[in-house]
């Protein structure tokens, strides 16, 4: 059943058992042909000797079925001898793979052919997700947003001259193939009191490799392949800038991390400088995309930075794709108080315009009272879907339990990403482009 699994669609492998078993038939006929036909006269005389033992007269039947089991025999042998010929090449590249090495290329295989999908934001939210995503396909482009300026990030940004590393970082170490160690190693942050501590080493390596290679977008590539990322992670902008919320009260906040803290009502963010330049690379995943995805995340200080780059918004209303919003299970305090679901969409449509979200999805499970407690204490309540709002937005939603069985405030990775898959399969070709209403499977 093992040898089986070779012969699985999209293996890209039959092709060439194919050709290797046409190979060995000229070579076959090359050499009858050399040695005369006698010989095969020979073979041909005891296959009807074998028949008339076993049936007790010539049946062309019988020979044709003998000489099928020669051919499989034959395709078996070959079979065999071409995955020990892989297995012996791979067990010198990546030895402690070897065993399962078939499982291996049919994963690989299988991802390569998932959905191009491009997801937008930054936070833990968004590694989030990622984590799910790239069991489905490894077509998954991750767009960061650079507006951080807290921690370690802000530290580098401040120190260095570089945009802010550590959404980047978590995206990566959530896209990662790698040993646990590894991951550990990125995510370590130091201790202590000297000039290190509160840094992250992955923070760290992606500063100096933005120095080695010029540019964090360069730096991203060639940080990925130490981490055997599945897909790609780059930033939504090379330009360093900072966001500003002009409040409804009429002052303005500076700073990315400091708007949650100002706790007021935002009536709108901005960056400064106000003009910055996309991310070529950015642009052309939205493009590319069979889906979008905004968030999950922070509304106004993750998902909002990368919309209100140059040629962003733009790039998203043009977009063929399917593009959903994924909605935010608890309100987040200093940010969203108060803030139902169309209350989110409403204002991503406000910064980016109408067109960069065709479907919303929210969560449907209840969150336990325990957790519900737990949240209100900070000022965070559960986000409630006002089906009727989301109507007159001109939006399609999807109700589905996405949270965490450990922790019902945050989103579950396996959820998420299998209701956005079963979307995209479902709706891409008959996106709404206008129409109301709740979509259910």
């Amino acid at each position: 059943m093992h040898l089986l699994k070779w012969l699985y669609p999209g293996m890209r492998f039959k092709r060439w058992l194919l050709l290797f078993a046409a190979g060995v038939m000229l070579v076959s006929l090359g050499v009858a042909l050399i040695f005369n036909y006698k010989y095969l006269d020979h073979i041909e005389e005891a296959i009807f000797r074998l028949v008339y033992t076993w049936r007790g007269s010539y049946d062309y039947t019988a020979t044709a079925l003998v000489g099928t089991g020669i051919i499989i025999l034959g395709l078996i042998v070959m079979l065999v001898a071409t995955r020990f010929t892989i297995r012996s090449l791979i067990m010198v590249l990546v030895p402690e793979n070897s065993g399962r090495l078939v499982d291996l290329i049919y994963q690989k295989r299988r991802l390569e052919n998932g959905p191009a999908i491009t997801v937008i934001g930054g936070g833990h939210g968004l590694s989030v997700l990622l984590r799910g995503i790239k069991q489905a396909t490894t077509n998954v482009t991750a767009v960061v947003t650079v507006a951080d300026d807290g921690g370690s990030s802000g530290r580098l940004r401040e120190d260095l001259g570089i945009i802010p590393p550590g959404d980047m970082r978590n995206c990566l170490v959530a896209l990662a193939d790698t040993e646990p160690l590894m991951e550990k190693l990125f995510q370590y942050r130091f201790g202590g009191t000297s000039e290190l501590a509160g840094h992250s080493f992955g923070n760290l390596f992606l500063a100096a490799m933005n120095e080695v290679t010029g540019d964090m977008e360069t730096a991203l590539k060639e940080s990925s392949k130490v981490l055997a990322v599945k897909g790609r992670v780059v930033p939504s902008s090379n330009d360093h800038v900072r966001l500003d919320a002009l409040m409804t009260d009429g002052t303005i906040v500076e700073g990315e991390s400091h708007i949650p803290d100002a706790h007021k009502t935002i009536r709108r963010v901005r960056l400064f400088p106000q003009h910055v330049k996309a991310v070529q690379s950015a642009i052309d995943a939205i493009k590319n995309a069979d889906a979008i995805i905004l968030g999950p995340g922070s509304l106004y200080t993750s998902i909002m930075p990368n919309l209100l780059v140059d040629g962003m918004a733009d790039a998203l209303r043009q977009s063929s794709a399917i593009k959903i919003y994924i909605c935010n299970v608890m309100t987040q305090p200093g940010e969203t108080d108060g803030y139902t679901a169309s209350m989110h969409v409403k204002a991503i449509l406000d910064h980016a315009g109408r067109g960069v979200v065709d479907y919303v999805i929210v969560n449907s499970a209840p969150i336990p009272p325990d957790i519900a407690r737990k949240y209100r204490a900070k000022g965070s309540v559960p986000v409630k879907v006002d089906a009727d709002e989301l109507h007159r937005l001109g939006v399609g939603f999807v109700r589905a339990d996405i949270v965490s069985k450990t922790d019902a405030g945050h989103h579950d990775p396996a959820k998420l990403t299998r209701e956005v898959v079963n979307m995209i399969y479902n709706l891409h070709t008959s996106k709404p482009r206008g129409r109301h209403g709740d979509y259910s499977e």
